[in-house]
């Protein structure tokens, strides 16, 4: 099959082609290089040699555009990544992007059971939803540090937090919306986001003002999209605690004076 932009026609100057070959039993490694030298691959970039748990991945050229291909058999994909997500319920790895991209592929052969795969991935289980929600319903309270952060040069550290509250803000809505959603190389937010159905109103141009605002002029917007998020989770997945995330959401600022000895 082929996958990514690729797939989905939106591919640009700067895209690579992923294809994935699925096999009972992988072919040897020297095979498997063989057919890269026939297609006029250049040496790879770098590889991902699995073969002995059922996956082998080459990146390479082909005049100059960069062909991502994995090799993998049926078995792993099926038990070690698709399970993973599907009964595991890994909510961290970045296997659901494997499986959103089982959903916008096209088969190139075999297209009765990719048909099979993508019926079972498109069925989002709904203990997959609660269990991203409630694996990412944890906010860092910067609201209430704001000021012990600037004093003590936090500049990359504040950063962090935005970047890590925002990623598990999408996390929560990827949840509720039965999205498959990774951090890994994430990209196309806009789309993701237009993709849902539970969101905070305007939510893509308001992450995107997070971003570009300084650190402090960031927390309160940041802070607001959180309450509103936390909200959508008590109305439309009332059987989550958010007790927790609540009580971190109305934190307030320490304050001390010093006393006399």
């Amino acid at each position: 099959m082929v996958t990514g932009s690729t797939a989905t026609g939106q591919a640009d100057f700067y895209s690579d082609v992923e294809m994935f070959i699925y096999y009972d039993e992988l072919p040897p490694k020297e095979q498997l290089q063989q057919a890269r030298h026939l297609n006029n691959g250049s040496e790879p970039i770098f590889t991902f040699d699995d073969c002995d748990k059922g996956h082998f991945g080459e990146c390479y050229f082909i005049d100059g555009v960069d062909f991502q291909i994995g090799n993998v058999t049926i078995a792993f994909w099926e038990e070690e990544i698709m399970a993973t997500v599907l009964q595991k319920l890994d909510t961290t790895s970045p296997l659901q992007k494997a499986l959103s991209g089982m959903l916008d592929c096209i088969p190139l052969h075999g297209e009765e059971i990719i048909g099979q795969w993508k019926t079972q991935i498109a069925n989002y289980p709904d203990a997959l939803a609660k269990a991203m929600v409630e694996s990412n319903l944890s906010f860092f309270a910067i609201w209430a540090l704001q000021d012990h952060l600037d004093a003590r040069d936090t500049t990359i550290f504040q950063h962090q937090i935005r970047l890590e509250n925002v990623q598990k803000l999408l996390g929560v809505l990827a949840g509720l919306n039965h999205q498959y959603y990774s951090t890994f190389q994430f990209k196309r937010m806009q789309q993701f986001i237009e993709q849902m159905h539970i969101a905070p109103k305007n939510l893509c141009a308001r992450l995107e003002d997070i971003f570009c605002q300084e650190p402090t002029a960031a927390v309160n917007p940041m802070k607001e999209l959180i309450a509103e998020t936390i909200a959508l989770v008590e109305q439309q997945m009332p059987e989550v605690k958010t007790s927790n995330v609540q009580r971190s959401l109305n934190r307030q600022p320490r304050t001390w004076e010093p006393k006399a000895i």
